[in-house]
C-alpha cells in the first residue's frame, strides 16, 4: 500500500472536524484558525519501539499512549487540546498492526475533540512523533518558572503505578491479577489531566507534568524557580495496587524515579489550597499535597524523618 492510502485509510478520520481547521489532511500545509482572545500552545513528543513502548506493545495502547503524551504537555500548559500532527515510521506495512493502531487514534482524539491536521509516513525503525497544539487565554499560560519558597507541592493522582506496571509487563513483578491489571493499564494507557490543567489556570504558580519521574519534574520546577524542594514520603499518594508491592527499594524507585504517570505536579500558595482543592475536586481530580519548596538548593525527600539518598531524579535519555 502506497503512503497516501495508509494516510487516508488509516490517519484520517471523516468524524470530528473542527470549525477552526479552514485545511487539513489533503494539502502540503493545514490552515488552522486561532481564536480571538487565545494564544497558540504547541508541544511534540516521539515515542520509540523499545524505548518508550515494548516492542510486543498492543498497537491500539501504543496510539492512545502516543497521543496521550502530547495532551499531557498542553494540560500543563493549562491549555485546552485541538489539532494534532502525526508522522509514524514503520520498518514494513502491517495490515492488521496499522488497523489496530487506527482504533487506538481514533478512540482518543474523538474522546479529547481533537483533530489530526496533518503528518507523515515512512519506511524505517518504528516511532512515532506526535505534535499537539492547544489554546490557552491570554495571561493564564502554566510556567515552570512562577513557583516560590513556602509553596505547597501537589499532585493529581497516585504516583509509581506505570512504572510499576511496566515491571509487570517485563515479568520484574508479580502481583494479583487485580492490581497486576490495574498497574499495566496506568502504563500503556495514561490518561491526560486537561480538565485539572484548565481548573489550575489562574491559581497554580508553577505545573508540570510527571513523564521523566516525580523527583526529576519538581526539580524542573525548583531549578527554574530558583528555589529547592522538599518532598515527605509518606505524603506522595500511592493506589492500592502500589501498596501491594512488598520490595520497598523497587516501591521508592518506581514511585519517586519512574516517571510515565502523566499526572499533573503543582505549587500552589497555601492560602489558595482550599480553592484550589475544590477547583480540581469540582472535575473529579484529586489535590494532594506531597511537600513544600524551600530555599535551600535541590530535591530533598524525607523518610521517617531521615533524609533519603537519591541515586538519581529520574529519567534522562543520554
Amino acid at each position: 500500500m502506497k503512503e497516501f492510502e495508509i494516510i487516508q485509510r488509516y490517519l484520517a478520520f471523516d468524524s470530528g472536524n473542527r470549525k477552526d481547521v479552514i485545511t487539513g489532511i489533503g494539502d502540503d500545509c493545514a490552515l488552522l484558525r486561532v481564536p480571538r482572545g487565545q494564544r497558540l500552545a504547541v508541544s511534540m513528543d516521539t515515542l520509540i519501539g523499545g524505548v518508550h513502548f515494548l516492542a510486543d506493545s498492543p498497537a491500539r495502547d501504543i496510539a492512545h499512549k502516543a497521543v496521550a503524551v502530547n495532551l499531557s504537555d498542553l494540560s500543563a500548559a493549562g491549555a485546552e487540546p485541538a489539532w494534532l500532527t502525526l508522522s509514524l515510521s514503520m520498518p514494513e506495512f502491517n495490515e492488521k498492526w496499522l488497523q489496530d493502531f487506527h482504533i487506538g487514534l481514533k478512540n482518543i482524539v474523538e474522546f479529547f475533540g481533537v483533530q489530526i491536521v496533518g503528518g507523515d509516513t515512512c519506511k524505517g525503525p518504528m516511532s512515532i512523533t506526535i505534535q499537539a497544539h492547544g489554546f490557552v487565554p491570554e495571561n493564564v499560560f502554566h510556567r515552570r518558572s512562577g513557583a516560590k519558597a513556602g509553596d505547597l507541592i501537589c499532585v493529581t493522582g497516585d504516583i509509581g503505578d506505570a512504572a510499576l506496571g511496566l515491571k509487570v509487563a517485563q515479568k520484574e513483578l508479580e502481583l494479583e491479577t487485580l492490581h497486576a491489571e490495574s498497574l499495566l493499564r496506568k502504563y500503556f494507557t495514561p490518561n491526560p489531566r486537561i480538565a485539572a490543567g484548565i481548573a489550575l489556570r489562574g491559581k497554580a504558580s508553577a505545573v508540570i507534568d510527571i513523564s521523566d519521574g516525580l523527583l526529576a519534574d519538581v526539580n524542573h520546577i525548583s531549578q527554574q524557580s530558583g528555589v529547592g524542594a522538599l518532598i515527605r514520603w509518606e505524603k506522595v499518594p500511592l493506589s492500592p495496587a502500589a501498596r501491594q508491592v512488598t520490595n520497598e527499594k523497587m516501591l521508592q524507585q518506581s514511585v519517586l524515579t519512574g516517571g510515565d504517570d502523566y499526572e499533573l505536579c503543582f505549587t500552589i500558595d497555601e492560602d489558595d489550597f482550599e480553592s484550589t482543592f475544590h477547583a480540581l475536586e469540582t472535575v473529579g481530580t484529586a489535590c494532594i499535597p506531597i511537600g513544600r519548596l524551600t530555599g535551600k538548593p535541590g530535591v530533598r525527600v524525607l523518610h521517617n524523618k531521615q533524609e533519603l539518598e537519591l541515586e538519581s531524579l529520574g529519567y534522562q535519555h543520554f
